[in-house]
């Protein structure tokens, strides 16, 4: 016998969240959106109301209705990177408790994804958006700059922010690393890189600012490859660069999982990071402190960078000026063990 197809239980509106609350639509929308706007104790009767009835908003029409949706949108390149992870935690912090919700978009270091995903994201009207670095393609440019919410870009600085930025100079960074390095005594200091994105790329043009004005010749001391970053990279590395440039004393890593890498092959090579090799890498990650020896890294503060981008955007939903629409959050040379000749 043929079942008859089960009926789906009708929608509960927004009014009928008012009917139970005893209150007008109006305040129920505003309750759900802006929840300051509306007292405690009728905050309270329609949250029960909401709970009670099984209501669920429905995102479409809120964006319709207001021109925007309570989305904001956020694209990293990284879902894997605890980089981009303490970033996203600061973010997700800031956003609890107001009314909207953080949706990743991860491009995978690809412009093409980055522009796809862009579209995607103002297609759903949302309240604004968060983007990770300065070097978006022609395409994302354009939409990010036609785009009717506020934007943040993070991680870095550039001279023409699409609106909003909040980050620090990655060759500044770098060159006061290897300044460090050099300070420290090491004549032949080398730079590894992976990946190597627009960010990396600027770290190294950091590291040959400083040796060139130290007059120290480069020779063979610069290994990159395109190849995701990893600590077993950062050992192969190594391997490479002692190869063809056997004089090297000192390596600034472009991120802490290269630094590692070398530690590691340093030891089973029997050479003493500090005394014979000076080490330092980037972003100085929670283990750089706890290696042994402790490991010398560029401290970047990134959960500050999400919950900052989350602030200026809140500032200008709500119609707020902000103070300074470019953010430099700047960094911090952590020396430790790594760079001790003695």
């Amino acid at each position: 016998m043929t079942q008859a197809p089960r009926k789906s239980p009708p929608r509960v509106t927004l009014e009928d969240v008012a009917r139970r609350a005893q209150t007008s639509t109006i305040t129920v929308s505003r309750a759900l959106r802006r929840p300051g706007m509306v007292s405690e104790k009728l905050r309270e009767r329609i949250a029960k109301a909401v709970t009670e009835l099984g209501y669920v908003p429905d995102p479409a029409a809120s964006a319709l209705a207001s021109r925007r949706s309570n989305v904001i949108g956020v694209l990293i390149p990284s879902v894997t990177n605890s980089v981009f992870a303490e970033v996203l935690s600061g973010l997700y912090d800031t956003i609890a408790g107001k009314p909207f919700n953080a949706q990743l978009g991860n491009t995978r270091y690809a412009p093409e994804t980055e522009d796809e995903l862009i579209r995607v994201f103002l297609s759903q009207r949302p309240a604004g958006l968060v983007v990770t670095g300065i070097d978006q393609s022609p395409v994302s440019r354009a939409l990010l700059a036609a785009a009717d919410c506020p934007v943040v870009q993070i991680m870095e600085l550039g001279e023409t922010p699409t609106d909003m930025m909040v980050g620090f100079s990655h060759r500044d960074a770098a060159r006061t690393a290897t300044d460090h390095l050099i300070e420290r005594g090491y004549k032949f200091p080398a730079f590894i890189g992976a990946r190597m994105d627009p960010r990396s790329e600027r770290r190294l043009q950091g590291f040959r600012d400083a040796i060139a004005a130290a007059d120290i010749a480069e020779g063979d001391r610069v290994v990159t490859t395109p190849t995701p970053s990893s600590v077993t990279l950062g050992e192969t590395l190594l391997a490479e660069l002692l190869a063809q440039a056997p004089e090297t004393d000192a390596i600034l890593c472009n991120n802490d999982d290269l630094a590692l890498g070398v530690q590691f092959a340093a030891h089973r090579r029997g050479i003493a990071i500090g005394p014979e090799l000076g080490l330092c890498g980037f972003n100085d990650i929670e283990v750089m402190e706890a290696a042994h020896p402790s490991i010398t890294s560029v401290r970047t503060f990134r959960r500050e960078m999400g919950r900052l981008a989350i602030d200026m955007l809140m500032a200008r939903i709500e119609g707020k000026d902000v103070d300074e629409n470019v953010r430099d959050l700047g960094y911090a040379l952590m020396p430790r063990d790594s760079t001790m000749r003695e």
